[in-house]
């Protein structure tokens, strides 16, 4: 087996009086897609922010052989004063590698964009952008938090294989955030279904289907009647 580029452990992560996850423990392989798919406010994005750092108050231990892990949140969240390679070579490092950029441009679909503000792009190309970004820093593993929840459905289909594609080529792991069991389904190797707070991982599912994947494969429609039991079971549906 390779090694694990992360390995996650909460006995616990409470705010205030309120204990949101409790007991989990998560793994995440090199070049894998593992989904979190649960009700709202059962901490899946907390747990996300624990992964990237952003969230340390919690009881447990995170073991990240990754190195480098980046993070694109639920809204693209674009500087609306910056251009779009601006925005794409944001960092920390005083470095700006401007071929690196025109690359990531080109391969998120946005040839011809690099010099346009936020507020000309449509919501997916401005999610487009924030992929980008996020590949920008050249991560092992990218986290994504509800990353399509916002554009219509079309364009989210065309987000989610966009993505995979970036994933084969860039040779990373993705893990991802969602309350759509179809999107969890199609884009995972794996889709850990959490309860209600406190929150824990109820069941794996196993998604064995290679990619590129038919959205009509019956094993998808198996998989999503086996989802949706648990979330009922959970008292989450």
């Amino acid at each position: 087996m390779p090694e694990h580029l992360l390995d996650i452990r909460v006995e616990r992560k409470t705010f205030a009086a309120t204990t949101v996850l409790k007991n989990i423990h998560l793994q995440l392989q090199p070049r894998e897609t593992v989904s979190l798919l649960g009700p709202s406010g059962c901490g899946k994005s907390t747990l996300l922010r624990i992964i990237a750092g952003l969230e340390k108050d919690f009881q447990g231990e995170l073991r990240n052989t990754a190195g480098e892990v980046a993070f694109v949140f639920q809204e693209a969240r674009l500087m609306p004063w910056l251009t779009v390679e601006q925005n794409v070579g944001f960092s920390a490092d005083s470095h700006y590698d401007k071929a690196w950029v025109a690359q990531l441009i080109e391969e998120v679909g946005l040839g011809g964009f690099a010099q346009a503000l936020p507020k000309a792009l449509s919501g997916g190309m401005a999610q487009r952008v924030a992929i980008a970004r996020g590949l920008y820093s050249r991560p092992q593993v990218l986290l994504l938090d509800e990353p399509f929840s916002a554009v219509d459905a079309f364009t989210r289909m065309r987000l989610q294989d966009l993505l995979l594609q970036l994933a084969e080529r860039h040779a990373i792991a993705l893990l991802l955030v969602t309350h759509d069991v179809d999107e969890a389904l199609y884009l995972s190797d794996r889709v850990l279904v959490m309860d209600n707070r406190p929150s824990s991982i109820r069941q794996e599912l196993a998604v064995e289907l290679p990619h590129p994947r038919d959205r009509r494969d019956p094993l998808l429609a198996r998989l999503k009647a086996l989802s949706l039991t648990e979330l009922q079971r959970a008292h989450v549906i």
